[in-house]
């Protein structure tokens, strides 16, 4: 693993970034993409293919009245991309090209809604940069820890001070103040081993999403959580060739072993990615929405997870994984 520092738009070092997520309306990757059409139905639903490297997103919707439908503004990283995507939604969509880390290209993309705006408000901004780095954290590099905060976290902000006088936080603007939804986890209440960088990542964007929420009451402008549980995607196809080698010679090893098993077999199980594109239709639209979602493929399971206590799903991780 490379030494250097990763800046803007820097991928982690050696460690494949495992993505936690299903995107909501749309996906932006390195790799190749589709997004299912139902999106023009407001399903929200959507597909995707990727590979296992960095991806960052980032929605912006306008109502528009005229049409009672949704305009989209989403960010990809690649002309290609944009192009595609035109083609396939026409009018609904524009894209715009800037990576959530890249504070400049955030910026020009900004510029490039207010324009587009006339003056209104923006209806929502859906953020939702997801990476994992996984790795037993007494052995991950800080540099990947660095870069998984700067996703997670530091990217979350970015886009949000470019986006939020656009939501309402300039009051010259026309038209009802926006909504932010915020993509957190179930990860960000309870954290597994292993994927500690991940769950701090979390941690700390719902806690800065409380905050914002205060923060902008004066405003208008809500902030609600949706954390989803594992949801069913392509990805997991990718899931058996994650490279542990960097971890072969640590105590971990087979318990890390173990894991990546775990997520083989059950993950493919996972949400529908329907049913949270419906949440986060919910969590824009509802005229009354709670703070938090969490949508989870097993209830149960996650609420025996925030009840129980935790020295209690310590032994049960413990004994499950093998680190006792």
């Amino acid at each position: 693993m490379p030494g250097t520092r990763h800046h803007h738009g820097g991928a982690p070092s050696a460690l494949p970034a495992l993505d936690r997520h299903s995107l909501l309306i749309y996906d932006r990757t390195r790799a190749s993409f589709r997004i299912n059409r139902n999106v023009r139905k407001e399903s929200f639903d959507e597909d995707y293919r990727r590979d296992r490297r960095v991806d960052r997103h980032w929605l912006g919707l306008r109502q528009c009245p005229d049409r009672g439908r949704l305009t989209v503004f989403g960010s990809v990283r690649k002309q290609a991309d944009a192009d595609r995507l035109s083609t396939e939604f026409g009018l609904n969509f524009t894209p715009l090209l800037f990576d959530v880390t890249d504070e400049a290209a955030v910026a020009a993309g900004a510029k490039q809604v207010e324009a587009a705006l006339g003056g209104e408000t923006l209806s929502g901004l859906v953020n939702n940069a997801g990476i994992a780095v996984p790795g037993p954290l007494l052995h991950l590099k800080i540099d990947d820890f660095e870069h998984q905060l700067t996703v997670n976290v530091t990217g979350q902000l970015i886009v949000t001070q470019a986006f939020a006088p656009l939501l309402g936080v300039d009051r010259s603007r026309k038209g009802a103040p926006g909504r932010i939804v915020m993509i957190s986890s179930v990860g960000g209440k309870n954290a597994m081993p292993f994927l500690g960088a991940y769950s701090a990542s979390k941690f700390a964007l719902e806690g800065m999403s409380e905050s914002l929420r205060r923060e902008l009451m004066p405003f208008g402008i809500d902030v609600i959580i949706v954390a989803p549980g594992t949801v069913a995607t392509p990805i997991w196809d990718k899931a058996d060739t994650l490279d542990l080698t960097p971890f072969a010679d640590s105590p971990y090893a087979p318990a890390l072993g173990k894991l990546k098993a775990f997520m083989v077999a059950n993950d493919r199980k996972g949400l529908p990615v329907k049913k949270l594109g419906e949440t986060v239709k919910a969590a824009l639209t509802l005229s009354n929405p709670k703070t938090r979602y969490t949508v989870a493929p097993n209830p149960v399971q996650n609420l025996m997870a925030n009840t129980l206590p935790k020295r209690i799903i310590d032994r049960i991780i413990a004994r499950q994984l093998g680190l006792k």
